[in-house]
């Protein structure tokens, strides 16, 4: 009897939640700079050389073709063009000093950046990633976070230095001739007005590229990480061409960014070479009539070309800068995002529970405003076995979410021996709880990190412990490396009753005070499930217990049974009390558990009969095979 609820599993079809569209906090950008003060000043500083070196260039030149016009001999030539290769050498070394610290400090701040984005999403609450697909996460983690150095970086550092090289060129052509500057920078605001129309729709086909790419990662992942699925329903050209449709998508949007790209850029370069000619027009004439030498027209001419290359550098900057922003906003809207789920600020740690657990007048529903719980009040005695029971949906795994605080009660209050759990702090709440749920997840690692992940300063001796106490202990030392093998991604080399039973060290390894059971055995054949359950049984002496109840063996152990129906509790007490009601709980026991029962009784007298030829007569060849298949395992429960 799972209890389903399509809140509670990740939904691969909701939408990504829209960025908001607020004003880019620049104070905050420009703050992951301040740690790297003395490094970005020196970049400053070699960025400042090599602009000012840059600069001269001009001038040498121009002496260099006044002095081969004049006829100066070998000794002027030679002298000017070692000054040349010396300023070319110089501003080479400051460029070096420039691009290697800004490089530095870009590493610096996308290890930060990641780091921190990962603790705050470690601190989110389940309901930002129920909202979200992993794999638009992660493409914020990887993404967005080196558009983020890009910015902070690449763009401000080429901003700076074209601001500074277009400056120079123009107060020094501005000395050389101002009819000429003028004449030049008339250009400016063509400029500009272009980069201002083409800024937009860039950061616009930006962002959404970002969100087409994380989304078609997202496919990616899924289809790898349930690559069982895919190949037993044989969807491999499903999913290749789920995959292909999000790629295209991701590709036709890559093409209009790129045309807008390629498109601005052409159009700088036609404006920018245009002003050339209008310089060497205009130039051409001011020599023809006596009031500009050969030397300074080629000396202007290359400012000339320095003052275009830095007005186009600047709109590329605003260009590239729209376009970035989109993900620079990403990346904060996780860093901005809340949890769900506070510590209130007076919480307080508990070191160790009795497990008492109270629920008073509970109710609970997720985003859609669907109450899934409603009115729930229960208690559960230190040390008591409770098992939870119902048809799907009926809020059974919703309330195991509810005590560990995943969750908190739109109405209501959950008390641990005594204290509402919302004035308890999460850590040391969940400190006091064990959860194994009906799929173990294992991390990539060994088997010995997997079972110390339930405490991680146990030793060897406790790990080994732990495992034999989980009937896993044997398994375990068959395994090529013993507890050192590694259980590869979700611990795919394991079997699903491996997995279960590293699960159940793992939490025996933790003893915790409460013990959470979500339908733990439901998935395993006979014989894992006898193994795991000889486990489990070991780890509920002396814990308090909730299971989410599927299996008759299950029910067995409860010393109590709640069962609910569309989200409240309609029957409580122990099976024989329950079964006397003759109500829900009846007619789910007889639907599913006593026809089992029955079926082993009646095979059994069968068998002492020798009579197991007139099953086949009596219930049907199909009917047959089915009890036999109930028999064997009755005998496992």
């Amino acid at each position: 009897m799972p209890d389903s609820h399509t809140n509670n599993n990740t939904n691969n079809t909701a939408p990504e939640p829209k960025a908001r569209k607020s004003p880019l906090d620049w104070r905050r950008l420009f703050s992951y700079l301040a740690p790297h003060r003395a490094r970005l000043a020196l970049a400053i500083f070699g960025l400042l050389f090599a602009t000012g070196l840059g600069l001269i260039f001009p001038l040498v030149i121009g002496d260099l073709l006044g002095a081969v016009l004049a006829q100066q001999g070998y000794g002027a030539l030679n002298a000017l063009t070692l000054t040349l290769l010396g300023l070319f050498f110089a501003q080479a070394f400051f460029t070096f000093v420039q691009n290697y610290n800004l490089a530095y400090i870009g590493e610096r701040i996308v290890f930060r950046l990641r780091n921190q984005l990962y603790a705050h999403l470690q601190r989110l609450s389940l309901e930002f990633f129920e909202l979200r697909r992993a794999g638009e996460i992660l493409s914020r983690l990887n993404n967005d976070v080196n558009l983020v150095r890009t910015l902070l970086t690449t763009n401000i550092a080429s901003l700076l230095g074209n601001v500074l090289a277009l400056i120079g060129s123009i107060v020094i052509v501005f000395v050389l001739n101002p009819a000429l500057t003028l004449f030049t920078l008339v250009l400016i605001p063509t400029l500009f007005v272009v980069a201002i129309v083409f800024g937009r729709p860039l950061q616009r086909l930006s962002t959404r590229y970002q969100d087409e790419l994380a989304a078609a990662n997202a496919d990616a992942q899924e289809a790898i990480q349930g690559v069982r699925i895919v190949k037993s329903f044989v969807r491999e050209e499903y999913e290749i061409e789920r995959y292909y449709r999000g790629t295209e998508k991701t590709f036709r949007t890559a093409l209009r960014l790129t045309l807008y790209r390629a498109a601005f850029g052409a159009l700088m370069a036609f404006l920018g070479f245009g002003s050339l000619a209008a310089i060497l027009w205009f130039g051409g004439r001011e020599v023809i009539e006596g009031r500009l030498t050969l030397p300074i027209i080629s000396s202007f001419l290359i400012y000339g070309v320095s003052i275009a290359a830095n007005l186009g550098g600047l709109a590329s900057f605003y260009a590239e800068l729209r376009s970035t922003l989109g993900g620079v906003r990403r990346v904060f809207e996780v860093l901005d995002a809340q949890p769900a789920v506070l510590d209130a600020p007076d919480a307080v740690a508990i070191s160790r529970a009795s497990g008492q657990i109270k629920f008073e007048r509970v109710s609970f529903a997720y985003e859609d405003g669907v109450e899934v719980l409603r009115d729930i009040s229960f208690e559960v005695a230190a040390g008591e076995i409770v098992a939870l029971v119902g048809p799907s949906g009926s809020g059974k795994t919703t309330i195991i979410n509810l005590i560990p605080r995943f969750y908190d009660p739109t109405a209501g209050a959950i008390y641990l021996d005594g204290r509402d759990i919302r004035t308890i702090s999460q850590a040391s709440l969940r400190a006091q709880i064990g959860i194994v749920p009906q799929e173990a997840t294992l991390f990539s690692g060994t088997v010995r990190e997997n079972i110390r992940y339930g405490h991680l300063d146990a030793d060897e001796a406790a790990i080994i412990a732990a495992a034999k106490a989980a009937n896993a202990h044997d398994f375990i030392m068959a395994l090529p490396k013993g507890y050192d093998t590694e259980v590869g991604e979700r611990g795919v080399k394991l079997s699903g009753g491996q997995r279960q039973r590293v699960a159940i060290a793992r939490a025996i390894l933790k003893d915790p005070r409460i013990l959470l059971l979500d339908e733990a055995t439901s998935a395993l054949d006979n014989e894992s499930e006898r193994l795991v359950q000889e486990a489990l049984d070991r780890l509920m002496q002396g814990r308090t217990t909730l299971i989410v109840a599927h299996r008759l063996s299950t029910i067995k152990i409860a010393h109590r049974i709640i069962v609910l129906e569309n989200g409240k509790i309609v029957e409580m007490g122990t099976h024989d009390q329950l079964m006397a009601l003759d109500g829900l709980y009846a007619r789910l026991y007889n639907m599913q558990f006593r026809l089992p029962e029955q079926t082993a009784a009646l095979l059994s007298e069968r068998r002492e009969d020798g009579a197991l030829a007139g099953e086949s007569q009596l219930l049907g060849a199909p009917r047959a095979s089915l009890l036999s298949s109930l028999d064997r395992r009755m005998k496992t429960e």
